[in-house]
């Protein structure tokens, strides 16, 4: 395993670690055994750095994360999220960034968690109702008390980075980024390297789509949210499947799967981007690690830019109204 460091902090991540969402939530049916039998074998092969919030499966992932790392805590950059509030039966309530609700909602991850100390704590949607600097005073309040060791924010745009980390260094941003989304590099990338931000990179595998795997909307199981998203419907799928495809032949070219070249892309932006893919099998988290050992030529980037370049994807990166609370 090769490892990265997280912004000017003494985080040391695994250079691709492991999202841990799908293993509640969103993705289809879940199986807790192989989950946890993921994780330890993620932990195992030296990925340390595992990423949960407490929206997931409505704290169960948080429970789940939880028990898997029971007596292996030294093992691992543990991160998660706040602020997307929902219900008790799942239904999304909104966006909560006041200071009283920072506190509440650490509390309650760190007791699902069952830990001590949450390594990296991000905002996980900015509240476009709360100033930045309210919520990221609460933040670092929490770091005083030692509820939580660095800051992170999730989906904000540059200059609600710039105003956050004034207030507090912030270590690391998060936002989706791969072949299929690659707005961050307009913005929020620049921002992220002028401030010493590191950038965790989720979906890099564009939501599943860059394995292969799911190529129409009978490949996905009838629950799975892809099916109402805009990449993965109608003419946009078959627009998308071209972009696929042009990736397929070249990882052939290569001798790896397209996905391990997918994420060989994203590793090979830059030494402060941390792709955190999300899976919950053993034999799908053995292909991401072996990524790591794909290694890209110049030549190489030219003709995956060439294959992919920047707006070849077609649909949004989420429905309309998930569009509305991305980039604040």
């Amino acid at each position: 395993m090769r490892y990265r460091n997280l912004g000017h902090s003494s985080l040391s991540v695994s250079a691709i670690g492991l999202g841990c969402m799908g293993m509640s939530e969103f993705y289809g049916p879940r199986n807790e055994e192989e989950s946890v039998a993921t994780i330890h074998l993620a932990l195992d092969r030296g990925m340390n750095f595992l990423d949960t919030a407490d929206i997931y499966g409505t704290g169960h992932n948080e429970e789940l994360v939880g028990r898997a790392i029971k007596g292996r805590r030294n093992e691992v950059v543990l991160a998660s999220k706040f602020g997307n509030v929902r219900g008790a039966g799942g239904s999304f309530l909104g966006i909560n960034g006041r200071p009283e609700y920072v506190r509440m909602a650490c509390e309650a991850s760190l007791r699902r968690l069952n830990v001590e100390t949450i390594d990296l704590y991000y905002q996980h949607r900015v509240d476009a109702n709360v100033r930045i600097e309210e919520t990221v005073g609460a933040m670092a309040r929490l770091i005083e008390e030692g509820k939580v060791r660095f800051l992170g924010l999730s989906e904000a745009a540059p200059a609600t980075l710039r105003r956050a980390h004034r207030i507090h260094p912030i270590t690391a941003l998060q936002t989706e980024y791969s072949l299929w989304s690659r707005d961050p590099e307009e913005e929020i990338l620049p921002a992220c390297r002028e401030l010493g931000v590191s950038f965790v990179a989720y979906s890099p595998l564009g939501r599943g789509f860059l394995t292969g795997r799911f190529k129409s909307p009978e490949d996905l199981a009838p629950e799975d949210f892809r099916r109402n998203h805009p990449r993965f419907q109608g003419e946009n799928l078959t627009r998308n499947l071209g972009l696929l495809l042009r990736i397929e032949q070249l990882a052939s070219t290569k001798g790896c799967k397209a996905s391990q070249l997918a994420l060989a892309w994203v590793l090979a932006q830059g030494e402060e981007i941390v792709p955190i893919p999300g899976t919950t099998r053993r034999t799908h988290l053995e292909d991401n690690i072996a990524a790591l050992e794909v290694a890209l030529t110049a030549d190489d980037l030219a003709r995956l830019n060439e294959a992919a370049p920047k707006g070849a994807t077609a649909g949004d990166r989420y429905p309309e109204r998930a569009m509305r609370v991305v980039n604040l």
